[in-house]
């Protein structure tokens, strides 16, 4: 691999999704939300065995930061994104390498010997998704795989950096590492706030992180739980928090921290630490309700467009509009996964 081939290094949690549909009596019989995202408590440990009973259980490459990486690959030239997360030796794994291929999504996984690659039960309820995620070998990643000789090349050559935010449950040693250097290098890191548990239960990590990052991205959901978290006055107004989250204390101030924050088919807000005062709001074209297969995977899929469109040097509002096409694209499939043939982004 040629190290100065990457602009954009991606780091997360690689699952495999296991997805049923019409999953009403799951949600009851693990007092699971429809719309929701969770680690596995022990209580949850039969769902795997029981979703791959399913007959009509779809398997699709997974993983927050993996996903958004295949999407900004899928809009990018070849050998653009490279992504790393910690897998096992087994067949999940190799499922994981064919998927990213399709897209041309390139990893340097590290790879832990005689351990299971890291799963996510995806039940869904018209159209909603409550993900449920055992982290296996994902949450065995070492932070001196960001040193190793295959690694290191990488992240001195990348322009952007992305990580979710799942991977600070267990990872943010590391992802402080690479969020420091990128502020250092003047470089770009983006984080995805990725679910509502992690700024109410790994609000430290974010505090830890966040004076590092120059884009965030959210959904109405996980900016909401993060003002509760924090104690923001109105954790209901979208415009307000995202001003807050921008306006935190900054380690490199010459690049002003982007706040995005997406609420489904409504619309997407956009505020900028260079000018707080003077928010953007962009429409969503909604689909019409035939239209929508899986809303599972579209929060990573807009990450990815956006990403795409950002490393490809565009303007902030066509980032967000590549966002939005992918995040419509993403929904009339099956799980995270994109159309072939490609169909032009940017």
């Amino acid at each position: 691999m040629a190290a100065e081939s990457y602009p954009l290094f991606c780091i997360g949690n690689p699952l495999l999704d296991m997805q049923v549909t019409n999953g009403e009596e799951l949600l009851k019989k693990y007092d699971l939300k429809s719309n929701d995202a969770i680690l596995a408590e022990e209580k949850h440990a039969p769902i795997y065995d029981e979703v791959v009973k399913d007959p009509k259980v779809t398997y699709v490459a997974g993983g927050a930061s993996q996903n958004a990486a295949r999407g900004a690959a899928y809009v990018l030239p070849p050998k653009s994104v490279v992504y790393t997360g910690c897998v096992g030796d087994d067949e999940l794994a190799e499922q994981l390498k064919v998927a990213n291929q399709r897209e041309g999504l390139d990893q340097v996984y590290l790879v832990k010997k005689g351990e299971k690659t890291g799963a996510c039960a995806v039940v869904i309820t018209g159209h909603d998704r409550s993900l449920v995620t055992t982290l296996r070998a994902a949450e065995m990643f070492e932070k001196s795989h960001l040193s190793s000789p295959e690694v290191a090349p990488l992240i001195d050559a990348a322009r952007v950096f992305y990580v979710e935010g799942y991977f600070l449950t267990h990872g943010s040693e590391s992802a402080l590492e690479v969020s420091k250097k990128s502020s250092e290098a003047g470089k770009t890191f983006v984080l995805n706030l990725s679910a509502p548990f992690i700024a109410q239960f790994f609000g430290q990590q974010l505090q830890q992180i966040l004076p590092y990052t120059d884009i965030v991205i959210g959904n109405e959901a996980e900016a909401e739980a993060w003002a509760t978290a924090t104690g923001q006055p109105d954790a209901k107004d979208l415009v307000a928090i995202a001003k807050a989250i921008a306006t935190l204390p900054k380690n490199n101030q010459s690049r002003p921290r982007i706040v995005i924050i997406t609420h489904g088919p409504k619309n997407t807000t956009v505020v900028s630490a260079a000018d707080p005062e003077h928010e953007k709001i962009f429409d969503v074209h909604p689909l019409k309700e035939d239209q929508i297969v899986d809303t599972n995977g579209a929060g990573d899929a807009f990450a990815g467009g956006f990403l795409g469109a950002y490393v490809a040097g565009k303007p902030l509002e066509e980032c967000i509009e590549a966002g939005h096409k992918m995040g419509a694209m993403n929904i009339q499939l099956v799980g995270p996964q994109y159309k072939w043939p490609k169909v032009p982004i940017l």
